[in-house]
C-alpha cells in the first residue's frame, strides 16, 4: 500500500503543476491586442493569473467591443481575426 502512494504522489504533483501552467498562458497576440482596452476599463481592478482575466471579460461579455469578441471567435477557431 505504501509503495502505491510513493508512485501516485509524484504523478498528483505533476498534473497539478500542468493544470497551473495551463491556466497562467498568455492569450493569443491578437486577441491580447483586440482587448487590451477592454481589460483595463473593465478589469481595472483585477489580479492577472489563473484565468481571472478571462472570467472578468466573460462576466462582462455585454460590455465586450465587438473587436474583441471576434478577436476570442478566431482564435477558438484557429484562424486571425480579420
Amino acid at each position: 500500500m505504501r509503495w502505491m502512494l510513493l508512485l501516485l504522489f509524484p504523478a498528483m504533483v505533476m498534473a497539478d503543476s500542468s493544470l497551473a501552467m495551463a491556466q497562467q498562458r498568455t492569450p493569443d497576440p491578437a486577441v491580447r491586442a483586440a482587448c487590451s482596452g477592454d481589460v483595463q476599463r473593465l478589469c481595472a481592478g483585477i489580479k492577472r493569473g489563473g484565468g481571472r482575466i478571462g472570467e472578468c471579460l466573460k462576466a462582462h461579455a455585454h460590455e465586450v467591443s465587438p473587436q474583441c469578441k471576434e478577436a476570442f471567435r478566431a482564435s477558438k477557431a484557429g484562424v486571425a481575426p480579420r
